[in-house]
């Protein structure tokens, strides 16, 4: 019995087909290297020149980080990103070039791949500068011929060998990097990752998980304990269809019908004990009782639209600084909060023309935080609760105190407005005008709100609640003032 798989011309053509295509994709991959290379060099030759226009200044730490944060800032507008981006891939890249002089030369001579690479420059950070020469000949031999990822924990433990400090001296001064930080996703989610030693990390999912599987394993009892709830009111009358309803009304398991998978219940215990739970280690606390760091709630800056907190429309409300979060989320937080303020927006164009209070607050800061909303440097996006108030034009020369002359800086970008050659103007509606050191003009609108009214000719019929949001009011800021909103 005889195949003709792989025989004949039809074979033969395949073959010679994707012999091509590999010689094309070597082609893309040589090519791919040389820009990447370059691309290294150049970010690396920019971090040398930002301490080349520091050399001879006082305050020589702070006059390197401004000519930095004043470099990067430029860069971003080629490359597309944010200049904190961009700070830190200058940084990368000069300690690629300057501390990994072998690790280039092997990647360039197209020994290792950028995967490679990046590997040797995370793993071999522990290791002395009078032992990384060593380091960078085992490494690249090792990479050769292997796939990064099977490589990396060879590497960890090369380093680990080399490095003349004690493993557990090494984690005492990584533990004071701890951290907790927000990384935002898309449709209304966002990733908390907290940076801890692994024993506390791995303590702390396992008591979620134990909790988790102590909520899980009551199902069965609330589920049947709820079945002979609603028996005993059938027999008694009540209305088989509201029995369960009624029954959650009155107090019952609200374990009852949980549908929620592990992960859903891990997530939900962790924010339920974060948000509700008083800190062990606090303190202000004393000997009358609890101190006031459990009593701190979150403080967030929402943004919804009025026909959205009517319930008319169920459109996103805007976290600012963040990303979109759903209409419900949104209606609940504003029911719970205690203060609102109303926006006043221009019916076309959707410009902030007023913001008032239903509670005594300043009026000129309301009235920036519903303009800008986040840090008016092009590109950045941290909101206006964690920013300063600049005078665009200098108090100390004449600047006047009024929003025509105000708008939010986040501290990095103040600074940079202050210690660097950036200006900036500002014109009629918050809209400001920077121009770079090298004289490129970045043009920075005031945020619209998520809803501007057109009006109609001719509008259907408007029911009291909509007609009293559409008239008062063209977006509503909830609660930047007051916890937990």
């Amino acid at each position: 019995m005889s195949s003709n798989v792989g025989s004949g011309s039809g074979s033969d053509a395949n073959l010679a087909a994707l012999a091509e295509l590999l010689a094309d994709a070597a082609g893309v991959t040589d090519a791919a290297r040389a820009v990447q290379i370059r691309e290294v060099r150049v970010l690396a030759a920019a971090g040398r020149l930002a301490e080349q226009q520091s050399a001879g200044a006082d305050e020589r730490v702070k006059a390197r980080e401004m000519a930095l944060r004043g470099i990067a800032a430029e860069l971003a507008g080629v490359f597309v990103t944010t200049d904190r981006t961009l700070q830190r891939r200058i940084d990368e890249a000069r300690d690629l070039v300057e501390n990994y002089p072998v690790t280039m030369n092997a990647w360039e001579a197209g020994r290792i791949t950028r995967g490679h690479v990046r590997v040797i420059q995370d793993t071999g950070c522990v290791v002395p500068a009078e032992s990384r020469a060593e380091f960078e000949r085992v490494a690249i031999e090792r990479c050769e011929g292997e796939t990064p990822n099977r490589v990396r924990d060879a590497l960890v433990h090369l380093a680990e060998r080399l490095h003349p400090r004690s493993f557990s001296e090494r984690h005492e001064q990584a533990a004071a990097g701890r951290c907790v930080r927000v990384q935002a996703g898309a449709d209304g989610m966002s990733d908390l990752i907290a940076t801890l030693p692994s024993v506390i990390a791995e303590g702390v999912v396992d008591r979620l998980t134990r909790q988790a599987r102590e909520i899980i394993d009551a199902r069965p009892q609330a589920d049947a304990a709820g079945s002979d709830d609603r028996a005993a009111e059938t027999v008694e009358g009540a209305r088989p269809d509201t029995a369960p309803a009624e029954a959650a009304a009155a107090g019952g398991s609200s374990f009852s019908g949980d549908t929620r998978t592990m992960d859903q219940v891990r997530a939900d215990v962790f924010a339920d004990l974060l948000l509700t739970g008083a800190p062990s280690l606090d303190a202000t606390a004393d000997d009358d009782g609890n101190g006031t760091l459990g009593a701190i709630r979150a403080k967030v800056q929402v943004v919804v639209s009025a026909l959205t907190l009517t319930g008319q429309v169920d459109g996103p409300a805007d976290l600012v600084g963040r990303s979109p979060i759903d209409a419900a989320t949104a209606r609940e937080l504003a029911g719970d909060n205690t203060a609102w303020d109303r926006l006043l927006t221009h019916p076309v164009t959707g410009t902030v023309l007023e913001c008032d209070a239903y509670q005594p607050t300043a009026a000129m800061r309301r009235l920036l935080r519903a303009r800008d909303r986040h840090c008016r440097f092009p590109g950045c996006r941290q909101p206006a609760i964690r920013c300063e108030i600049d005078h665009t034009h200098a108090a100390s020369d004449g600047g006047p105190t009024h929003v025509g002359n105000l708008a939010h800086l986040c501290k990095r970008h103040h600074d940079i407005k202050h210690h660097t050659r950036w200006r900036v103007k500002q014109l009629a509606g918050g809209l400001l005008v920077w121009t770079s050191p090298t004289g490129s003009v970045y043009r920075e609108d005031a945020p619209p709100p998520l809803v501007a009214f057109t009006p109609a000719t001719e509008s259907p019929p408007a029911t009291d609640s909509t007609a009293e949001a559409t008239s008062a009011l063209r977006g509503i800021r909830t609660g930047h003032d007051s916890p937990p909103f």
